[in-house]
């Protein structure tokens, strides 16, 4: 028996590899150079291989197909999805550098409150290991979306996921708040995939490969046996729904996103959104078209259950980070409508979704990131941003804008997008979600609404704790061009929404 020989198309993959070689020379760094200067060196590295990735994504990829003998898959999608997670892993990387002494733990594998992390502090170490494990994570993220089969889609998952799990438990206030969160996150993504596995497994027995268009092709034709298909198809969902945090294996999304540092949770909110439901629409569109009539209710019901449960919760938040984790929930139900469209409108209309929402989220992340109290702790309780419209209005203003976007109100990227999946969804005969979606707005506008009411009409019930700290230029261009999105993509959004169009058709 001869095996053939491996074939690699490094022009079409090096995106990848710069990313992952970027994270390996991270690694390095924190091995052989001196503390004071590893700083310097990560971010330097960090974004210069963010910016060289996306470039080469724009001049040297091409939709050309299977690659890597079929393990990748370079197409509109995978190449559209990987240029939106390198954008917004630039602007991720900004918030985590300029709040690497407030946001991260001096000592990451310190005891919280021990003799050691008193001394770390005191030292003024600064943790830099969140470089490399940031970009191991978008690395894994570039190849998920690119998966050509499911054993590469689950190498790429965990790849992905596991520097998630560790980043999480690294804040530097209320640690053991942080390591509960990364706990949490930890033993849920693994069952989570241990169910993608079982439907790999499953899915395997039925059509005799991996390869998601190979599983296609073996489903038109009909060959092997339907309930393998079927069992294969369900457990797989499991895996994705979680990853999107979506209804009903949602319930990680408000305990992580709140004990994970800021930076990371804006990093999660939309990266990994745009990650997971790449995958989503690559093992719905390529490998499982055949089985839309079974499938198509599932996602259905979760696209139902994400908007109106978790715009409900949404309305009861009272700390804003849970709130905005809520609506990352209630979005995920909206991406979900293009998805169930099946239709190529609800292909483009979901990739122009996850780009707008990616930017708003990350830029409303960071702000709340900027509320600070008296002793240097983030305070993310709504009682205590009453008044604050009056006292940064600026800050109130940018997160008001990234509220209403939200929303879904007219001139921001949020009306564009929901406008855009609803359109796909009246195409694709699924108007009833149309109707469930624009009542699930309603109600969590109540949400948005209430914090910018607190932030301009309340007065502090006692004298003003909270402040707003002055962010650097690294946070402060994050968040600009995070509202430059939003703004941009809601008055002129041609541009983007032509590009998803162009980009909006699988290589099977």
């Amino acid at each position: 028996m001869s095996l053939p020989a491996p074939t690699v198309e490094y022009a079409q993959v090096c995106p990848m590899l710069i990313v992952f070689g970027a994270a390996i020379v991270g690694v390095l760094i924190e091995a052989f150079v001196a503390r004071p200067r590893r700083y310097r060196a990560q971010l330097g590295l960090s974004l210069g291989s963010l910016v060289a990735s996306l470039i080469a994504v724009v001049v040297l990829a091409r939709p050309s197909g299977p690659a890597v003998m079929g393990a990748i898959t370079l197409d509109g999608p995978s190449l559209f999805l990987q240029g939106a997670i390198l954008l917004i892993g630039i602007v991720a990387a900004a918030l985590i550098a300029e709040h690497r002494l407030v946001a991260f733990a001096p000592q990451g594998s310190a005891v919280p409150g021990s003799h050691d992390e008193n001394r770390a502090a005191e030292a003024g170490f600064i943790q830099t290991e969140v470089f490399p494990l940031t970009m191991l994570s978008i690395g894994g993220m570039l190849v998920f979306v690119a998966a050509g089969d499911l054993l590469t889609m689950f190498v790429a998952l965990e790849v992905f996921s596991l520097p998630l799990y560790v980043l999480c438990g690294l804040a530097s206030r209320r640690r053991l708040l942080s390591q509960e969160a990364a706990l949490k996150y930890f033993l849920l993504g693994a069952f989570a995939s241990a169910f993608f596995l079982f439907g790999i497994a499953m899915l395997y027995g039925y059509a005799g490969t991996l390869s998601l268009s190979g599983i296609g092709e073996a489903i038109t034709t009909g060959g092997g046996q339907r309930s393998l298909a079927l069992i294969g198809v369900a457990l797989l969902s499991v895996g994705l729904l979680f990853k999107v945090g979506a209804v009903p294996f949602h319930s990680w999304v408000s305990d992580v996103y709140q004990g994970a540092p800021t930076p990371i949770t804006a990093f999660m909110a939309a990266a990994t959104k745009i990650a997971a439901f790449g995958a989503v629409l690559r093992v719905f569109y390529v490998a499982l078209p055949g089985l839309i009539g079974d499938w198509r209710p599932v996602l259905s019901a979760a696209a139902v259950l994400s908007m109106v449960v978790a715009a409900v919760l949404t309305v009861t938040q009272r700390n804003v980070k849970r709130l905005l984790a809520y609506s990352s929930v209630t979005n995920a139900g909206f991406l979900l409508i293009g998805t169930v469209a099946a239709n190529d409108a609800g292909l483009s209309s979901t990739l122009f979704y996850l780009i707008a929402y990616g930017f708003t989220a990350v830029g409303a992340f960071g702000l709340a990131g900027l509320v600070l109290t008296e002793t240097g702790d983030e305070e993310a309780d709504l009682r205590e941003w009453t008044g604050l419209g009056r006292r940064h209005p600026l800050f109130a203003a940018v997160f008001g804008l990234f509220l209403l976007a939200m929303a879904g109100i007219p001139l921001t990227s949020g009306f564009v997008s929901k406008f855009a999946v609803f359109t796909a969804a009246m195409a694709g005969g699924v108007g009833f979600l149309v109707v469930i979606g624009v009542i699930s707005s309603v109600i969590a506008a109540y949400a948005y609404v209430k914090v910018i009411v607190a932030m301009y009409f309340y007065d502090p019930a006692a004298p003003a704790t909270t402040t707003v700290s002055v962010p650097g230029w690294l946070a402060s261009t994050a968040i600009t061009v995070g509202a430059a999105v939003t703004v941009g993509l809601g008055i002129a959004p041609q541009t983007v929404l032509e590009l998803a169009s162009q980009a909006g058709h699988f290589i099977r």
